[in-house]
């Protein structure tokens, strides 16, 4: 157990639970194991306080330390830092929702740790949502709503005690444009999650399929809507903006501290290590930029260069190791398959796009 609970992204309790991230991180990677005792090391160093206001027994920490946090962890471990980003995610939709009596049941033990939650709402902003017959819809009834269809990711979906879901309000078996957001409690009958999908990377966090078959959910669970364009209410899992470049470049931090360790005994790697570096400063630069409210460039421009960076470093890494990197467990293995998480995980199609061309030496 720490001493003390990490209350600053200056904090050596920060250090100390990376560390522990750190070790920890080759056997996930190898096991695929949902990562219980790293999500506990989360909750004994109270980061699930960082994120949630004082009221409810959080620290609430400003945007520029969170994401200092952030840089912190996601070095130390990707996949428990990805499945703290969608834990938060759920945290966000009930603290800024106007239901006070859900901020009063689970604010607190989502800020200690005692229960877990996650969202399921991907497909409200990804290519299902034109679809003609929505994958979840929702219907009016008596008290409350009836939820039927699936929600494709959920992170965690098998561990997960509450999950943010998001569905498009049905009248007469005809979808309206109007979406609705509530809190589903996943031990009602008629849910199911299936078994986690195997990734190339972060299998670790169980993300897959969750089903919902005619479940029943009061009212007093509802988070926001019905409304049209029900994600633009309030403030949720930020995956689209800065906090995926966020990852992305605790992750190229990574590589690059590797890389750096074997340019001691390697004058070759020098040069490629100094020019990574630079790129390193910039992206964190216009990070903080962004986070400060004076961006230097746009959310996709930041995005596009946060991909880059890991993706590059990350394989750089990969060739400084050599055939022992090659082999299963190594952490430059790891941090590859990683890097291509970020080309799929909420990206934009400008960025995937600018991607593209640059993995094909097309200038834009």
């Amino acid at each position: 157990m720490p001493t003390k609970k990490i209350t600053s992204p200056d904090d050596p309790a920060l250090v100390e639970l990376c560390q522990a991230l750190a070790e920890l991180a080759r056997e996930l990677d190898v096991t695929d194991q949902w990562p219980t005792q790293q999500l506990q090391l989360c909750a004994d160093y109270g980061v699930y306080e960082w994120f949630i206001a004082p009221e409810w027994g959080g620290q609430g920490w400003d945007t520029e330390a969170v994401v200092r946090g952030y840089l912190a962890l996601s070095k130390a471990c990707l996949t428990t830092t990805f499945i703290l980003t969608q834990r938060t995610g759920a945290c966000r939709r009930i603290a800024s929702s106007s239901n006070q009596l859900l901020k009063e049941r689970l604010l607190p033990d989502l800020a200690q740790g005692n229960s877990f939650a996650t969202v399921g709402i991907s497909h409200l902003t990804t290519s299902r949502r034109h679809l003609a017959r929505p994958v979840l819809r929702v219907e009016r009834t008596e008290g409350g709503f009836v939820l039927d269809g699936f929600s494709p990711w959920v992170t965690g979906a098998t561990e997960a005690q509450h999950v943010v879901i998001g569905a498009t309000l049905m009248v007469d078996d005809q979808p309206t444009e109007e979406q609705l957001l509530l809190m589903l409690p996943t031990n009602r009958p008629g849910v199911s999650a299936l078994a986690p999908v195997q990734m190339v990377g972060v299998t670790a966090s169980r993300t897959g399929e969750l089903r919902l078959e005619n479940v029943f959910v009061e009212d007093e669970w509802v988070l926001a809507g019905p409304v049209e364009n029900v994600m633009s209410l309030g403030i949720g899992a930020s995956s689209g903006g800065h906090e995926t470049s966020t990852l992305a470049s605790g992750l190229a931090a990574a590589a690059l501290d590797f890389l750096a360790s074997e340019a001691k005994q390697r004058p070759d790697l020098e040069a490629p290590l100094a020019a990574l570096q630079r790129e390193q400063v910039e992206l964190r630069e216009a990070l903080f930029a962004v986070v400060h409210g004076e961006p230097g460039c746009s959310s996709e421009q930041l995005r596009r260069q946060a991909n880059s960076l890991a993706l590059r470093s990350s394989q750089a890494a990969l060739a400084a190791a050599k055939g022992t990197g090659y082999v299963l467990g190594h952490p430059t293995g790891r941090w590859c398959r990683e890097a291509l998480f970020f080309l799929v995980w909420s990206c934009p199609q400008p960025v995937l796009s600018a991607n593209l061309c640059e993995l094909a030496g097309i200038a834009e």
